[in-house]
C-alpha cells in the first residue's frame, strides 16, 4: 500500500516531478556501482493513469559523460544525409515550433531524422532535405552580413 494518498489522476507536471525523483534515486545506486544513469525522458502518459520513462544505464566514458549511442549513430551516417556530425542537438525551428535534433533512423528511409520539440520532448521525424534546409536558415539568421 503507498504511504501517501494517490492522486486523482497523472498531469504532465506531475510526470516530470516523479521522474525527475525517480532519476536522483536511480543515479544513487548507479554510483555506488560505479555507474551513470541519465533519463530518456517521459515516454508515455496513457488516460491520465500510467506514466512510461526510460532510464539509460551506462559504465562511463574516460572524461566522466556517458555514451551516447544515438550521437555516434547520427555522426557516422549525417554526411550521407546531407548533414554534419555537428548538427546532433543542433535547434530550428519550423515557423511553428522550435526542435533539436534527436538522432538518424536510417530504418526509415523518408523520414530518418528523429527530432524533439523544445518544449515537451514530443519526438518528431523530418526528411533530411527539410531539417538542413531549416539549418541552413537558421546559419543565415545568426550569420551577420557584410
Amino acid at each position: 500500500m503507498p504511504e501517501a494518498s494517490p492522486p486523482r489522476n497523472l498531469t504532465p507536471g506531475l510526470c516530470r516531478r516523479i521522474e525527475a525523483d525517480m532519476l536522483e534515486a536511480c543515479r544513487q545506486v548507479a554510483r555506488t556501482h560505479g555507474l551513470l544513469a541519465e533519463s530518456l525522458g517521459v515516454r508515455a502518459m496513457d488516460l491520465r493513469w500510467t506514466f512510461e520513462f526510460g532510464i539509460r544505464v551506462s559504465i562511463p566514458l574516460p572524461d566522466g559523460t556517458a555514451l551516447d549511442p544515438e550521437r555516434i549513430l547520427f555522426e557516422a551516417l549525417a554526411e550521407e544525409y546531407g548533414l554534419s556530425p555537428e548538427d546532433y542537438g543542433r535547434e530550428f525551428s519550423t515557423g511553428r515550433a522550435r526542435f533539436r535534433i534527436a538522432g538518424l533512423d536510417p530504418r526509415r528511409p523518408r523520414y530518418p531524422v528523429s527530432a524533439e520539440r523544445i518544449p515537451d520532448g514530443q519526438g518528431f521525424k523530418f526528411t533530411a532535405d527539410h531539417v538542413a534546409l531549416l539549418l541552413r536558415a537558421e546559419m543565415k539568421d545568426v550569420t551577420p552580413e557584410r
